[in-house]
């Protein structure tokens, strides 16, 4: 990394797969609605290999850190979210990869607390005990890599059957406000990690984030100057409030996405961001699967043309 840049690209819903065989007692319950529509929809259009293309053209361009915004897994279970602890290591060092955990994460209760368990040295701060045991609330985590500051909330509940929503607490409110307030003061460059779109009509009602206006006062007193989500597999932008200007909100197509689907093509974001306080620069581009499937495009989109 040069001394007046810095590089971070961004990653959403990767929904590794195939399914695992599950037993009835997982199946039995909300898992049976995701298992069905895994196999009649989501299969049909989620690939491993397109995933494997976007991590190799990260690498590619030499990114200083990776960002990933939730659902890693499907429905959950054991073998899933151990399966994808293995896979965060092989894409690279925990140093280097900060996670939200998405709703599927958290898809039936109880596997909130094994996913963040299992891919723990991904989801804590610089500063956060090394045992998960010893951290009674990992989210809102602070991460700082040379001049910028990586927060990371969670909205990862469990909900009932036919429902995706997200919930951000007053408590991890709070805490976010006081991290965003210290790294303005500290002279950083401020990133917001999380699932949900904080964006109010950005989904359907039974998708929705729960604590929209919540998190838009956090950002309209703390401050930040870039907010990374996913959960609607689209290429977005939203702008909120911020102290001095509106604060872009970046959404991502699903990581795994293959071509032929209704929603967008799997595809990446990727940020060079350079500049001093009140005087940043920041260069969005996001990168998508080829027509054919079997490539990145070469060229990218400015994700902030007006």
């Amino acid at each position: 990394m040069s001394a007046t840049m810095f590089k971070l690209a961004h990653i959403s819903d990767i929904h590794l797969g195939p399914l695992p065989q599950l037993s009835i007692r997982e199946l039995a319950s909300k898992r049976i609605t995701g298992f069905v529509n895994w196999h009649r929809n989501r299969r049909k259009h989620l690939f491993g290999g397109t995933l494997d293309l976007l991590l190799d053209d990260i690498r590619a361009r030499q990114a200083d850190h990776l960002a990933m915004t939730g659902d890693l897994v499907n429905l959950a279970s054991n073998t899933e979210i151990l399966g994808a602890a293995e896979w965060l290591r092989s894409v690279g060092d925990p140093a280097d990869v900060s996670v939200v955990p998405g709703n599927h994460d958290a898809y039936v209760p109880g596997a909130y607390e094994k996913s963040v368990r299992s891919w723990y040295d991904y989801v804590r701060g610089d500063r956060s005990p090394k045992s998960w045991e010893k951290n009674k609330h990992v989210f809102p985590y602070l991460r700082i890599r040379e001049r910028v500051a990586i927060i990371g909330c969670s909205t990862a509940v469990a909900t009932p059957p036919f429902a995706a929503s997200g919930y951000f607490s007053a408590r991890q409110a709070r805490e976010t406000v006081n991290m965003l307030r210290a790294t303005g003061e500290a002279g950083l460059f401020r990133v917001v990690l999380i699932h949900h779109p904080p964006i109010r009509g950005a989904t359907p009602f039974h998708k929705r984030m729960i604590g929209i206006r919540r998190f838009a006062a956090v950002v309209s007193t703390g401050g930040a100057e870039l907010v990374l989500h996913g959960h609607t597999h689209l290429n977005t932008l939203h702008w909120l409030r911020g102290q001095t200007g509106p604060v872009p909100v970046v959404g991502i197509a699903s990581a795994s996405q293959g071509p032929g689907g209704i929603k967008p093509r799997a595809a990446y974001n990727f940020f060079s961001i350079s500049g001093s306080p009140k005087a940043w620069e920041i260069r969005g581009e996001r990168f998508s699967l080829n027509d054919a499937g079997d490539g990145i495009s070469e060229k990218s989109v400015d994700i902030f043309a007006r």
